[in-house]
Formats: C-alpha cells, structure tokens, sequence
C-alpha cells in the first residue's frame, strides 16, 4: 500500500494539520488538496458537503493515496460515512480523534455553524465520555477575519470574547479548536481565556493515531530519521488546488512558514500520480 497521506479541507484552514503531520513525520509524502474554488464549507448546506466530499476523496483516491486524513471539521462532521465508502484506504478524522483523547468535566467547542449545529463533536465525545458536558458554539465570523490575516485586530478580539461568553459562563475546562483555521487564534484565545482553562487542537491527535498506519504502510514514523535522504517536508509535499494556485501559495507562507509550489487540478479528472 502506498505510504502517501492525502489531506483536504476548503482551503487554508488544513494547513495547520498538514504542518502538524509534517512536524511529526518529516519524512512522509503528503498530498494536500484544498477545495478553493467551493471555499467556505462551514456554511454550506449538509447536501451540498456530502456531494463535494464524495468527489474530493475520489479524486484523492485516484492520485493513490495510502490514508486519508480529513483536514476539515467540517466535512468531518457531515460525510465522514461518505469518506469512508470513497476512499478504499483508511480515513482518520480530526473529530472521533480528539474526542478519544479528551479527559475534561465539561468541554466546549468553536466550530464552523455547519460543525456546530451537526452535534458531532457532542456525540462523539459522549461516545467517549458518556456524563462530559459539551457546549458547541458555532462562530461565523473567525474563518473570514482570520484570513483577513491581523490576528489582533479589535473585530476579532471582540468576536472571540463574545463566542467564548457562553463557554466560560458553563465553566467548561477544556475549549476544542473545532475548525482547522482556529489554531491561528490560540495566542489570542489564550490571553482570553483563564489559566486553567485548556485549548485543544484535534490536529494532535489525528497526527498521533497516523504513527501506526505510516508504520504499516512502510512511512517513516517519528524519531527513526537515521540514514535517510535529507529532504524538506516542502519538497516531500504536493499542494494542490481547486481554484488559484498563485493566490493559495500567496496565503500559505504564514500558515506553513515557507511558500508551497502550488499547482490547479480539475476535481473532476483523475489528475496525475504523485
């Protein structure tokens, strides 16, 4: 089986997962598809997610990919069934990943409004944790000024402070970054949030039950980087896009901390091997 890790979220938000991996396994080869031409998925309606999902993973399926990695809560949430049935490769997903690894009282979630109103992450978590109080606040307005790209600016610092209102009157202990775009804001949510109060990004997870799978399937895991060719994770990595690519490389230098080669696929041809 191919040791090649496919990843797909709308657009940039995935990078923060693809990072992760990269930190984590710097010796995989990843392909990492962002679906820019449909960008934002969190409010799209549950029909039209599936339906792009089921294309998305088929078209990573036919570029080989060993395992999937669902880089995005909000299709997580939605088509992980979907997923499933189209990739022929196992799938891990950033939701059922970190509700395993959760250990928290009461748990309060910022997700997309489609993430949120899905009630995955409360089922999930339950799953696991069956008396766990969940509280799922969804926050429009994070992915669009996030991108806008000043992370202190006072429309974000005053939207973070009203999403988190509900969260911190529940007395929850831990807040789950539930969409891929919010590890961008864990300085800001830090300085607002009491000490005591524990940010988890799902991404940690998803990574972590990877190690196995890379093994399985003959990929380098952590920590065995002895007598092996020197190559960066940017040259080990094929970004791909849906819409522009100048305009994703553009955006994906602060997200990865180097400027991806990005190329523009049809989602509806197979594309070529990686």
């Amino acid at each position: 089986m191919s040791a090649l890790v496919g990843l797909f979220d709308s657009g940039l938000g995935g990078l923060t997962v693809l990072r992760r991996l990269q930190e984590r396994y710097p010796h995989s080869s990843c392909l990492y598809l962002g679906d820019t031409a449909r960008v934002p998925y969190g409010q799209r309606s549950v029909a039209d997610i599936r339906s792009i999902a089921a294309e998305v993973v088929g078209w990573l399926r036919h570029q080989q990919v060993g395992v999937l990695v669902m880089a995005c809560n909000t299709s997580n949430a939605l088509a992980l069934d979907v997923a499933v049935a189209e990739a022929g490769v196992p799938v891990v997903g950033l939701i059922d990943s970190v509700a395993a690894d959760l250990n928290s009282e009461c748990v309060g979630v910022l997700a997309t409004p489609a993430t949120a109103a899905s009630g995955a992450y409360r089922r999930a978590i339950h799953a696991c944790r069956p008396h766990t109080s969940v509280l799922e606040v969804g926050c429009p307005t994070f992915v669009p000024l996030i991108e806008a790209g000043d992370l202190q600016s006072p429309a974000l610092i005053g939207e973070a402070k009203a999403y988190l209102e509900p969260l911190l009157a529940a007395g929850v202990d831990t807040v789950v970054l539930g969409c891929t775009h919010y590890p961008m804001l864990r300085p800001l949510l830090t300085a607002l949030l009491p000490p005591h109060v524990r940010l988890v990004d799902p991404a940690e997870s998803a990574v972590r039950r990877l190690g196995p799978l890379l093994a399985s399937m003959g990929g380098m895991p952590e920590g065995e980087l002895a007598a092996v060719e020197v190559v960066t994770p940017a040259e080990r990595t094929r970004v791909c896009v849906s819409g522009s690519a100048e305009a994703f490389a553009d955006g994906a230098s602060r997200w990865l901390g180097y400027r991806p080669a990005v190329e523009r696929v049809d989602l509806r041809s197979m594309g070529r091997a990686f």
